[in-house]
């Protein structure tokens, strides 16, 4: 497989919008469609028969990036929770007193710090030019599934109120799921870690 410059406009070469997606409503996300289309040779992009590879490594790029993107949700998740958990009293005195509550901002908090010092540890070896494909995939596994325990827990804690629009975490909770799609779906990712740690390595 080779990758392959389509310039806009090139016969054969149209896209459809998609709308109606329960997050990310203004990520300008669409279906490309390839029509007989035919561009000059110079278009190919890097070597030919290189295009696997070369996604391979936009894959580990892309997965810092996603991890980055679950790494502040979580963080903001948690601090919207806290936030509600000191303002809202139940018998005279604030929620986030009450130890039920206090464990989970604990757990949250404990949880955003492991997630962040695991995604910089993958950035610092990509920035030091050494090999972090491993640490990439662990990263964008753990922080995407950090996010989502999080604003589960934090939808919880705001009640009935978490899941009305009017209180930003009903919309943590939804552009979550996407984390643990893109990129690689969760399972996708768990498979190239197995590879990684030598799982299929065996005489």
């Amino acid at each position: 497989m080779s990758c392959i410059l389509v310039p806009n406009g090139t016969p054969g070469f149209t896209t459809k919008k998609m709308t109606k997606k329960m997050m990310w409503r203004s990520s300008d996300t669409g279906e490309l469609y390839f029509d007989d289309c035919r561009v000059p040779e110079e278009n190919l992009l890097g070597k030919r028969g290189e295009g696997f590879h070369q996604m391979l490594q936009t894959l580990d790029n892309g997965r810092l990036a996603i991890a980055a993107m679950g790494l502040g949700g979580a963080q903001g998740a948690y601090e919207l929770a806290m936030k509600y958990a000191k303002e809202r009293k139940q018998f005279g005195k604030p929620i986030s007193t009450f130890q039920i509550n206090a464990f989970k901002l604990a757990d949250m908090a404990t949880e955003i710090e492991a997630a962040r010092n695991l995604l910089y540890k993958a950035c610092y070896l990509k920035d030091q030019g050494k090999p972090f494909g491993k640490e990439a995939a662990m990263a964008k596994l753990y922080c995407s599934e950090v996010m989502g325990r999080v604003v589960a827990e934090a939808v919880q804690i705001h009640g009935g109120y978490g899941l009305m629009k009017e209180y930003n975490i009903e919309r943590f909770y939804r552009d979550h799921k996407l984390l643990t799609i893109g990129e690689g779906t969760s399972e996708v990712q768990r498979i190239v870690i197995s590879r990684k740690i030598g799982c299929y390595d065996v005489d």
